[in-house]
């Protein structure tokens, strides 16, 4: 079985984070199929805010710590299962309508080969979506603490895509944290933001981000989100 020992702590700090996750989930939801294979689960905070009824969702974690407490969650909706390993723990055959990536690709060294393995699960058709932080310039102390081998933009995302996967979407979302950012690194500059600094970013700036991104046509941010779609059988 393939296995990891996640080194972050932020996962419990951003459980907190209802106005993100919210936001997030609004991108996201538009992609999701009936069958989704969510890859890096981590304590399943991302499983609860965006399950809506699918038939199948699998939690993929690596964390041996993780995938136990996510197993011994009853609050997971019926319809999910837990897979402690990698992709290449999950069934062969197994094929998803939906393969996702929560900020979870920048922790994987290799992320193309990571990418292309994800693209084989999907059936004609499915979508793999991604969101991570956005670009290598605001690389930081924190990033580096939590396991970060880099941030992404949209040529930097494309570059490690699948060589079939067709673009349907990119976005960069939170606008209004990515200029807080660059002007006081605050959240930036520390191994980890304190819950206090969290909450004054989840509650002032993201919803002014959820304003302002549409406004800029979602052309700068804090985080990206790609979509890409597998092509349909011949």
């Amino acid at each position: 079985m393939g296995s990891a020992e996640y080194i972050g702590g932020e996962l419990e700090l951003f459980a907190h984070a209802t106005n993100w996750k919210a936001y997030l989930g609004r991108q996201i939801s538009p992609f999701l199929g009936a069958r989704v294979l969510e890859v890096g689960a981590g304590i399943g905070s991302n499983t609860h805010m965006l399950y809506a009824g699918q038939a199948r969702w699998v939690c993929l974690e690596p964390d041996h710590s993780m995938a136990r407490r996510l197993k011994a969650d009853r609050t997971l909706p019926a319809a999910c299962e837990v897979v402690e390993g990698t992709l290449s723990d999950v069934v062969e055959d197994a094929t998803f309508d939906t393969v996702l990536y929560v900020d979870v690709l920048e922790h994987v060294e290799r992320d193309g080969d990571e990418l292309s393995r994800a693209m084989k699960k999907l059936a004609p058709g499915g979508r793999l979506v991604v969101t991570a932080p956005a670009y290598q310039s605001l690389y930081s102390p924190f990033d580096k603490a939590i396991g970060h081998y880099r941030r992404y933009d949209r040529h930097s995302l494309q570059a490690v895509a699948p060589y079939e996967a067709r673009l349907i979407r990119t976005r960069y979302l939170d606008s209004v944290g990515l200029a807080a950012s660059l002007a006081s690194r605050v959240l930036l500059n520390r191994s980890l933001p304190t819950r206090g600094q969290i909450w004054l970013w989840d509650s002032l700036m993201v919803p002014l981000s959820r304003v302002l991104d549409p406004a800029s046509a979602f052309s700068f941010g804090k985080s990206i989100l790609v979509v890409w779609e597998k092509p349909l059988a011949a």
